[in-house]
Protein backbone atom coordinates (compact mmCIF):
# COMPACT_ATOMS: atom_id res chain seq x y z
CA UNK A 1 0.00 0.00 0.00
CA UNK A 2 1.34 3.44 -0.96
CA UNK A 3 0.52 6.25 1.45
CA UNK A 4 1.13 9.96 0.88
CA UNK A 5 1.41 11.88 4.17
CA UNK A 6 1.28 15.63 4.56
CA UNK A 7 4.26 16.70 6.69
CA UNK A 8 3.75 20.45 6.36
CA UNK A 9 3.06 20.80 10.13
CA UNK A 10 6.74 19.99 10.78
CA UNK A 11 7.58 23.41 9.34
CA UNK A 12 5.32 25.08 11.87
CA UNK A 13 5.68 23.31 15.19
CA UNK A 14 7.72 20.97 17.38
CA UNK A 15 4.79 20.38 19.70
CA UNK A 16 2.16 17.60 19.77
CA UNK A 17 1.42 17.42 16.04
CA UNK A 18 5.14 17.17 15.27
CA UNK A 19 5.50 14.45 17.92
CA UNK A 20 2.68 12.56 16.24
CA UNK A 21 4.10 12.91 12.73
CA UNK A 22 7.63 11.90 13.68
CA UNK A 23 6.56 8.92 15.76
CA UNK A 24 4.03 7.67 13.22
CA UNK A 25 6.17 8.08 10.10
CA UNK A 26 9.20 6.48 11.78
CA UNK A 27 7.21 3.34 12.58
CA UNK A 28 5.41 3.24 9.23
CA UNK A 29 8.78 3.31 7.47
CA UNK A 30 9.84 0.24 9.44
CA UNK A 31 6.90 -1.78 8.14
CA UNK A 32 7.03 -3.85 4.96
CA UNK A 33 3.31 -3.56 4.13
CA UNK A 34 3.28 0.19 3.40
CA UNK A 35 5.41 2.58 1.38
CA UNK A 36 5.45 6.14 2.68
CA UNK A 37 5.99 9.30 0.67
CA UNK A 38 5.70 12.82 2.06
CA UNK A 39 4.01 15.97 0.80
CA UNK A 40 4.51 19.50 2.08
CA UNK A 41 4.12 23.13 1.17
CA UNK A 42 5.86 26.27 2.41
CA UNK A 43 7.48 27.20 5.70
CA UNK A 44 6.41 28.88 8.93
CA UNK A 45 6.01 32.45 7.66
CA UNK A 46 2.65 34.17 7.74
CA UNK A 47 2.58 34.28 3.92
CA UNK A 48 3.24 30.53 3.72
CA UNK A 49 0.48 29.84 6.22
CA UNK A 50 -2.08 31.84 4.25
CA UNK A 51 -1.05 30.27 0.93
CA UNK A 52 -1.05 26.76 2.39
CA UNK A 53 -4.38 27.11 4.21
CA UNK A 54 -6.09 29.17 1.54
CA UNK A 55 -4.94 27.41 -1.64
CA UNK A 56 -2.74 24.32 -1.23
CA UNK A 57 -4.80 22.42 1.31
CA UNK A 58 -8.33 23.02 0.04
CA UNK A 59 -7.70 23.00 -3.71
CA UNK A 60 -4.31 21.50 -4.69
CA UNK A 61 -3.44 18.70 -2.28
CA UNK A 62 -6.60 16.79 -3.21
CA UNK A 63 -5.27 16.38 -6.77
CA UNK A 64 -2.66 13.96 -5.46
CA UNK A 65 -2.82 10.67 -7.37
CA UNK A 66 0.59 8.99 -6.96
CA UNK A 67 -0.47 6.88 -3.97
CA UNK A 68 -3.30 4.67 -2.74
CA UNK A 69 -4.24 6.74 0.33
CA UNK A 70 -3.74 10.37 1.34
CA UNK A 71 -3.25 11.03 5.07
CA UNK A 72 -3.50 14.51 6.54
CA UNK A 73 -2.23 14.48 10.15
CA UNK A 74 -4.33 17.49 11.17
CA UNK A 75 -7.73 18.78 10.15
CA UNK A 76 -6.03 20.96 7.54
CA UNK A 77 -6.73 19.10 4.30
CA UNK A 78 -8.47 19.10 0.93
CA UNK A 79 -12.16 19.77 0.44
CA UNK A 80 -12.23 16.97 -2.10
CA UNK A 81 -9.70 14.26 -2.88
CA UNK A 82 -8.97 11.92 -5.76
CA UNK A 83 -7.56 9.43 -3.26
CA UNK A 84 -9.26 7.96 -0.20
CA UNK A 85 -8.56 10.59 2.47
CA UNK A 86 -7.71 9.87 6.11
CA UNK A 87 -7.63 12.84 8.49
CA UNK A 88 -6.29 12.83 12.06
CA UNK A 89 -7.94 15.20 14.51
CA UNK A 90 -5.99 16.01 17.68
CA UNK A 91 -8.51 18.37 19.24
CA UNK A 92 -11.26 20.88 18.52
CA UNK A 93 -9.97 23.56 20.86
CA UNK A 94 -10.46 26.21 18.18
CA UNK A 95 -14.21 25.55 18.36
CA UNK A 96 -14.42 25.27 22.15
CA UNK A 97 -12.05 28.14 22.96
CA UNK A 98 -11.67 30.34 19.85
CA UNK A 99 -10.55 33.27 22.00
CA UNK A 100 -7.28 31.44 22.73
CA UNK A 101 -6.22 31.36 19.06
CA UNK A 102 -4.90 33.96 16.66
CA UNK A 103 -7.33 35.69 14.33
CA UNK A 104 -6.44 33.66 11.23
CA UNK A 105 -6.92 30.28 12.92
CA UNK A 106 -10.19 31.13 14.66
CA UNK A 107 -11.60 32.61 11.44
CA UNK A 108 -10.40 29.92 9.02
CA UNK A 109 -11.02 26.74 10.99
CA UNK A 110 -14.81 26.87 11.58
CA UNK A 111 -15.36 27.60 7.90
CA UNK A 112 -13.06 24.98 6.38
CA UNK A 113 -12.60 22.10 8.83
CA UNK A 114 -16.18 20.75 8.52
CA UNK A 115 -15.69 20.41 4.75
CA UNK A 116 -12.38 18.61 5.19
CA UNK A 117 -13.96 16.09 7.55
CA UNK A 118 -16.84 15.52 5.13
CA UNK A 119 -14.29 14.79 2.40
CA UNK A 120 -12.42 12.28 4.59
CA UNK A 121 -13.19 8.60 4.07
CA UNK A 122 -12.04 7.91 7.65
CA UNK A 123 -11.21 10.15 10.62
CA UNK A 124 -8.68 9.25 13.31
CA UNK A 125 -9.29 10.74 16.77
CA UNK A 126 -6.41 10.56 19.23
CA UNK A 127 -8.68 9.97 22.24
CA UNK A 128 -12.22 9.04 23.16
CA UNK A 129 -12.56 12.63 24.34
CA UNK A 130 -11.77 13.96 20.86
CA UNK A 131 -14.09 11.39 19.28
CA UNK A 132 -16.92 12.76 21.42
CA UNK A 133 -16.09 16.32 20.41
CA UNK A 134 -16.17 15.38 16.72
CA UNK A 135 -19.62 13.89 17.09
CA UNK A 136 -21.01 16.67 19.29
CA UNK A 137 -19.54 19.76 17.65
CA UNK A 138 -19.33 18.76 14.00
CA UNK A 139 -21.74 15.87 13.62
CA UNK A 140 -19.13 13.48 12.23
CA UNK A 141 -20.75 10.03 11.96
CA UNK A 142 -19.51 7.77 14.76
CA UNK A 143 -18.85 4.89 12.36
CA UNK A 144 -16.42 7.07 10.41
CA UNK A 145 -14.19 7.72 13.45
CA UNK A 146 -11.45 5.44 14.75
CA UNK A 147 -9.69 6.18 18.05
CA UNK A 148 -5.93 5.69 17.78
CA UNK A 149 -4.10 7.14 20.81
CA UNK A 150 -0.66 8.70 20.56
CA UNK A 151 2.53 7.01 21.69
CA UNK A 152 5.51 8.02 23.79
CA UNK A 153 9.01 8.19 22.34
CA UNK A 154 11.71 5.67 23.25
CA UNK A 155 13.96 8.47 24.48
CA UNK A 156 11.60 9.15 27.38
CA UNK A 157 12.63 6.69 30.06
CA UNK A 158 13.44 6.64 33.78
CA UNK A 159 17.02 5.64 32.96
CA UNK A 160 19.38 8.56 32.55
CA UNK A 161 20.55 11.75 34.24
CA UNK A 162 18.14 13.99 36.15
CA UNK A 163 18.24 17.78 36.46
CA UNK A 164 18.98 19.28 39.86
CA UNK A 165 16.76 21.62 41.85
CA UNK A 166 13.41 21.82 43.61
CA UNK A 167 11.24 22.77 40.68
CA UNK A 168 7.91 22.15 39.01
CA UNK A 169 8.12 21.54 35.27
CA UNK A 170 5.63 22.73 32.65
CA UNK A 171 5.85 21.92 28.94
CA UNK A 172 3.91 23.60 26.15
CA UNK A 173 3.79 26.47 23.69
CA UNK A 174 3.34 29.83 25.42
CA UNK A 175 -0.30 30.46 24.55
CA UNK A 176 -3.47 31.13 26.56
CA UNK A 177 -4.88 27.59 26.45
CA UNK A 178 -1.95 26.23 28.49
CA UNK A 179 -3.19 28.19 31.53
CA UNK A 180 0.30 29.26 32.56
CA UNK A 181 -0.83 32.36 34.44
CA UNK A 182 -2.74 30.26 36.98
CA UNK A 183 0.09 27.75 37.14
CA UNK A 184 2.57 30.52 37.95
CA UNK A 185 0.34 31.66 40.81
CA UNK A 186 -0.06 28.09 42.05
CA UNK A 187 3.66 27.31 42.06
CA UNK A 188 4.42 30.51 43.96
CA UNK A 189 2.26 29.15 46.78
CA UNK A 190 4.50 26.07 47.01
CA UNK A 191 7.77 28.03 47.31
CA UNK A 192 9.23 26.10 44.39
CA UNK A 193 10.68 27.27 41.13
CA UNK A 194 8.64 26.86 37.96
CA UNK A 195 10.57 25.88 34.85
CA UNK A 196 8.74 26.17 31.55
CA UNK A 197 9.78 24.45 28.32
CA UNK A 198 8.11 25.56 25.10
CA UNK A 199 8.23 27.84 22.11
CA UNK A 200 6.98 31.39 22.20
CA UNK A 201 3.39 31.37 20.96
CA UNK A 202 0.64 33.96 20.83
CA UNK A 203 -1.77 35.82 23.06
CA UNK A 204 0.88 37.85 24.87
CA UNK A 205 1.80 35.02 27.30
CA UNK A 206 5.06 35.82 29.12
CA UNK A 207 6.18 33.74 32.11
CA UNK A 208 9.68 35.07 32.76
CA UNK A 209 10.77 36.28 36.19
CA UNK A 210 9.19 36.05 39.63
CA UNK A 211 10.38 32.53 40.36
CA UNK A 212 9.78 31.31 36.82
CA UNK A 213 12.51 30.20 34.44
CA UNK A 214 11.50 30.00 30.79
CA UNK A 215 13.86 27.57 29.03
CA UNK A 216 12.46 27.95 25.52
CA UNK A 217 12.67 24.92 23.25
CA UNK A 218 15.03 22.10 24.25
CA UNK A 219 15.93 18.81 22.60
CA UNK A 220 14.40 15.57 23.81
CA UNK A 221 17.49 14.49 25.71
CA UNK A 222 17.37 17.64 27.81
CA UNK A 223 13.59 17.42 28.15
CA UNK A 224 13.84 13.88 29.52
CA UNK A 225 16.48 15.10 31.97
CA UNK A 226 14.11 17.85 33.14
CA UNK A 227 11.20 15.42 33.52
CA UNK A 228 13.31 13.07 35.67
CA UNK A 229 14.48 15.79 38.04
CA UNK A 230 11.16 17.60 38.56
CA UNK A 231 9.39 17.53 41.92
CA UNK A 232 6.36 17.11 39.70
CA UNK A 233 5.17 17.81 36.19
CA UNK A 234 2.19 20.20 36.00
CA UNK A 235 -0.08 20.31 32.98
CA UNK A 236 -3.25 22.24 33.96
CA UNK A 237 -4.22 23.03 30.38
CA UNK A 238 -7.72 24.36 29.79
CA UNK A 239 -8.26 22.04 26.83
CA UNK A 240 -6.31 19.31 25.03
CA UNK A 241 -7.27 16.46 22.76
CA UNK A 242 -4.67 14.16 24.28
CA UNK A 243 -1.68 15.63 26.14
CA UNK A 244 1.52 13.86 25.02
CA UNK A 245 3.66 15.60 27.70
CA UNK A 246 1.62 13.78 30.38
CA UNK A 247 2.82 10.44 28.97
CA UNK A 248 6.39 11.65 28.50
CA UNK A 249 6.57 12.79 32.11
CA UNK A 250 5.15 9.48 33.37
CA UNK A 251 7.61 7.49 31.26
CA UNK A 252 10.46 9.47 32.84
CA UNK A 253 9.22 8.88 36.38
CA UNK A 254 7.78 12.32 37.16
CA UNK A 255 4.58 12.54 39.23
CA UNK A 256 1.93 14.37 37.22
CA UNK A 257 -0.68 17.00 38.03
CA UNK A 258 -3.22 17.66 35.29
CA UNK A 259 -6.76 18.84 34.59
CA UNK A 260 -9.83 16.99 35.77
CA UNK A 261 -12.56 16.14 33.24
CA UNK A 262 -10.43 16.37 30.10
CA UNK A 263 -8.58 14.15 27.65
CA UNK A 264 -5.63 14.23 30.08
CA UNK A 265 -7.75 12.45 32.70
CA UNK A 266 -8.45 9.77 30.09
CA UNK A 267 -4.73 9.47 29.27
CA UNK A 268 -3.62 9.39 32.92
CA UNK A 269 -6.31 6.87 33.91
CA UNK A 270 -5.73 7.11 37.66
CA UNK A 271 -1.98 7.68 37.49
CA UNK A 272 -2.02 11.46 38.07
CA UNK A 273 -3.34 14.01 40.53
CA UNK A 274 -6.37 15.72 38.97
CA UNK A 275 -7.26 19.35 39.70
CA UNK A 276 -9.59 22.16 38.70
CA UNK A 277 -7.51 24.13 36.21
CA UNK A 278 -9.35 27.35 37.07
CA UNK A 279 -8.38 27.23 40.77
CA UNK A 280 -4.73 28.12 41.53
CA UNK A 281 -5.17 27.01 45.15
CA UNK A 282 -6.28 23.55 44.03
CA UNK A 283 -3.41 23.35 41.54
CA UNK A 284 -0.98 24.23 44.34
CA UNK A 285 -2.48 21.57 46.60
CA UNK A 286 -2.20 19.08 43.76
CA UNK A 287 1.47 19.89 43.31
CA UNK A 288 2.15 19.30 47.00
CA UNK A 289 0.23 16.03 46.93
CA UNK A 290 2.05 14.82 43.81
CA UNK A 291 5.44 15.58 45.34
CA UNK A 292 4.54 13.81 48.59
CA UNK A 293 3.13 10.74 46.80
CA UNK A 294 5.98 10.53 44.31
CA UNK A 295 6.75 6.83 44.76
CA UNK A 296 3.16 5.71 44.21
CA UNK A 297 2.46 8.04 41.31
CA UNK A 298 5.76 7.25 39.62
CA UNK A 299 5.02 3.51 39.65
CA UNK A 300 1.49 3.99 38.35
CA UNK A 301 2.58 6.49 35.71
CA UNK A 302 5.38 4.31 34.40
CA UNK A 303 3.03 1.38 33.90
CA UNK A 304 0.46 3.60 32.24
CA UNK A 305 3.00 5.10 29.82
CA UNK A 306 4.17 1.64 28.75
CA UNK A 307 0.75 1.05 27.17
CA UNK A 308 1.32 3.78 24.54
CA UNK A 309 3.75 2.66 21.83
CA UNK A 310 4.32 4.22 18.43
CA UNK A 311 4.53 0.82 16.72
CA UNK A 312 1.00 0.11 17.98
CA UNK A 313 -0.09 3.51 16.66
CA UNK A 314 1.34 2.66 13.24
CA UNK A 315 -0.35 -0.76 13.18
CA UNK A 316 -3.74 0.70 14.06
CA UNK A 317 -3.29 3.48 11.50
CA UNK A 318 -2.53 0.98 8.74
CA UNK A 319 -5.78 -0.77 9.62
CA UNK A 320 -7.58 2.58 9.11
CA UNK A 321 -5.86 2.99 5.71
CA UNK A 322 -7.07 -0.46 4.66
CA UNK A 323 -10.61 0.36 5.72
CA UNK A 324 -10.49 3.65 3.80
CA UNK A 325 -9.61 1.66 0.67
CA UNK A 326 -12.58 -0.67 0.95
Amino acid sequence: MRVAIDVSPLAQTRAGTARYLKGLTRELQRRDDVTISTRSFGGNSRLSTIARDGVWYPFLLGRESAADVLHCPTYRGPLSSRLPLVVTVHDLAVLRHPETFNRWTRTYSPRVVPGVLRAARRVIAVSQFTRGELIELLGVPAEKIHVVPNGVGEEFTRDGPAENGDYVLAVGTLEPRKNLDRLVEAVRRTDRELRVVGARGWGGVDVRGNGVRWLGEVDDTELARLYRGAACFAYPSLYEGFGIPVLEAMACGAPVVTTRGTAMEEVADGAAVLVDALDPAEIAAGIERAASERATLTARGFERARAFRWDDVAAATVDVYREALE
